[in-house]
């Protein structure tokens, strides 16, 4: 029941000792302002690994060769490993069932791009129409690449967003033609990708046609693949890597290279760096919360100090109030309003300044690997009221000692 006396009582308290009351509130709203501060950061630090995740598919396995390192079966190390359309073949075929998305990628590196007055050096890439899924890229105009364009060695070209305004400006490029060294190929998209300018600095044409009229063979430079979805992230995990340690040790064993050399054939698995990371990130988080909660602790703590204090000073107080009889919850009830009005306002002060914080410089953050820092508003709430609690239990065992006090005993205390 509200009563108003009680209120005055704890105003009055507070207003007898401003200074203790404020250093105790602070104590409290800084134990808050850490723990929200640190949760927030750890959800930046996850955001900014998520986000480097996202310039390509989220289960890619991206392959690519080098020179051997090691003698094997008497080949000498120096040898330059070159991938080929059998290869890739070959595997698309054994792991059918697994597969989700797959390309072989030829890829020349500067390709002298002119359009009408305006030319570039960019990258052109001979790729399988699955690519565009392994590169997560997005068209903006026009069409990706299809089976058709493969099958009859089409001069179509697909260009990035940074190409595009090169070349075009702000004129419609799809249907128009370009000369790629010297070649003319169709404009038939425009993409955009997650990675930026460097990403879209490239042109996808058909596998065929990039090894056809780039001398190519049946050379090939890169593979990636997708595997079908997993019902939980572990055993996606699980799979990619099997699937990935079985690719390379075919490909070793066809290109007669050493079982522990390392250098020939490479593999970049994006679910075993995520795994990786977001252990990082678990672990990093696991410890803000423990940072954040001692810092608590010792608010609360304090907050325990501050209530035994008070008790002390009001035991003749306290022997007066039993002695014309208050009731022993009475007693307890005073002690412990004081304890939850003190922690409320300091752990509400503590959050709003917190999330205000987070608000108005969390987007302006660029820093690598930390993004948008930002907290849930339901977990912050919680550990609010989860700290009031701890307040009130800070406040109870005081105020049942306060209790306990025998009025003869309390009404002796100088």
């Amino acid at each position: 029941m509200f009563s108003l006396e009680r209120w005055q009582e704890i105003f009055e308290t507070i207003r007898k000792n401003k200074l203790r009351t404020f250093l105790t509130g602070l104590s409290v709203a800084s134990g808050i302002f850490i723990l929200v501060i640190l949760l927030g950061f750890g959800q930046g630090m996850q955001n900014g690994v998520a986000k480097e995740f996202e310039q390509d598919a989220s289960n890619r396995i991206h392959v690519w060769t080098q020179v051997t390192t090691v003698e094997y079966k008497g080949m000498n190390p120096g040898r330059f490993i070159e991938l080929t359309n059998e290869d890739f073949e070959f595997l698309i075929k054994k792991y059918e069932d697994d597969l989700e998305f797959k390309s072989s990628v030829f890829r020349i590196w500067n390709g002298l791009t002119n359009y009408k007055n305006e030319s570039g050096t960019y990258r052109v890439e001979g790729v399988y129409p699955d690519y565009q899924f392994l590169e997560n890229a997005s068209l903006i105009s026009g069409r990706f690449l299809n089976r058709s364009d493969i099958d009859n060695y089409e001069k179509v070209v697909v260009l990035g967003y940074k190409v595009y305004t090169d070349l075009f400006g702000k004129e419609e490029a799809v249907g128009e033609q370009i000369q790629i060294a010297g070649i003319n190929f169709k404009v038939i998209g425009v993409y955009r990708d997650p990675g930026g300018e460097r990403e879209e600095s490239r042109m996808f044409v058909p596998l065929t046609t990039s090894q056809r009229v780039f001398a190519g063979g049946n050379k090939v430079r890169n593979l990636g693949f997708t595997l079908k979805p997993q019902k939980t992230f572990q055993q996606a995990v699980q799979q990619s890597i099997a699937f990935n340690n079985e690719m390379k040790a075919f490909l070793k064993e066809r290109h007669i290279v050493a079982p522990e050399d390392e250098s020939a054939i490479n593999s970049w698995n994006s679910l075993e760096e995520a795994k990786r990371y977001y252990d990082l990130m678990a672990m990093i988080k696991l410890f803000f919360w423990v940072v954040g909660i001692c810092t608590i602790i010792a608010g609360v703590v304090g907050v325990s100090n501050i209530m035994l204090i008070i008790v002390k000073e009001r035991t003749k107080e306290i022997g007066i109030r039993k002695a014309i009889g208050a009731q022993p919850w009475s007693i307890i009830g005073m002690i412990l309003h004081e304890s939850i009005f003190v922690t409320a306002i300091a752990g509400f002060l503590g959050l709003i300044s917190s999330m205000a914080l987070l608000e108005v410089l969390g987007p302006n953050i660029e820093v690598d690997y930390i993004v948008n820092p930002s907290v849930n508003f339901n977990v912050a709430i919680t550990t609010v009221f989860i700290l009031i609690l701890a307040g009130a239990l800070a406040g109870f065992f005081p105020a049942w000692r306060a209790a306990r006090i025998k009025p003869i005993v309390a009404l002796r205390d100088e």
